[in-house]
Order: structure tokens, then sequence, then C-alpha cells
């Protein structure tokens, strides 16, 4: 009798559980679809921005429009590029996988300022930031030296 009250005590928890986080699991899908990796990198950077700053990001994800969700790929490039891992190679595939899921851009100012909001406890340094933006936005730009004969 005590094992049928736990087990009803579990599957209570569990569909209480997977109720109350279906909105983010559904928003962190979005975006991981979107760009054809696994949830981890998405769930990873929340958790590293810290309860406050993590719900926010949540919630604002959870927007429907195609802006916030150009947005919130930009912050988790900004994450995976500027705070995980620097190296040409990592910006380099970041990039390409933007680019599948037609999400590649620059990267704007205002990008660059919810970035820093989000990533608040990270305290980014802004001059950096600024300088990663630089950077990146460089892949944007044609060559130098590539002139058109007439």
């Amino acid at each position: 009798m005590i094992w049928l009250m736990l087990a009803t005590l579990v599957v209570v928890f569990v569909v209480g559980f997977r109720v109350l986080t279906s909105d983010s699991r559904r928003a962190i899908r979005r975006l991981s679809e979107r760009l054809a990796i696994t949830p981890e990198p998405v769930e990873s950077m929340i958790d590293q921005m810290g309860k406050p700053a993590g719900n926010e990001f949540l919630r604002y994800l959870e927007r429907p429009n195609e802006a916030h969700l150009q947005n919130a790929a930009q912050v988790l490039l900004i994450w995976q590029v500027f705070i995980v891992d620097g190296s040409e190679q990592n910006m380099r595939y970041w990039h390409r996988l933007m680019q599948k899921a037609r999400l590649d851009a620059p990267i704007t100012d205002a990008q660059l300022r919810l970035a820093q909001s989000f990533l608040r406890e990270l305290e980014p340094d802004g001059w950096e930031l600024s300088a990663f933006q630089t950077r990146y936005n460089a892949l944007y730009m044609p060559e130098e030296g590539v002139h058109w004969l007439h």
C-alpha cells in the first residue's frame, strides 16, 4: 500500500514539474531546433546567467516573433564565442550555424546591449564586447583588395 502512495506521489511530482516548465522547455526547444543543436548549450547559458537574468531570457525567448528569436540567437552566439570559446574556429562554426538557420546577421549595438543585460552576472567588459562585435561583423564585410575589373 505504501509503494502505491509513493508511486502516485512521484507521478504527481513528475507531471506537475512538466506542466510548470513546459513554456521554458518549448522556448529552449524552439531556439535549439532552429539552430539544429541540442538544447544543452542554451540551457547551459541560461544557467550561467543566474536565476533572474535566465528567467528574463526565457520570457524574452517565449515571445513568438522572429525578431526575438534572432536576438536570442545572437545572445547565444555572443555567449558561445565571447564567453565560452573565443577561437576563430569556434566563431566560424557558430557563424555557419546561424547561416544555416537563416539567423545570420551582423551583431547590432542593440543586440550587444541585450546580451550585456542578460549576461550581467558574468560582468562582460563593454570594450571587449565591442571589439568582439567588430571582429565578428568583419565576417560580413567584403574582402579588402578585391576589385572588380570592368
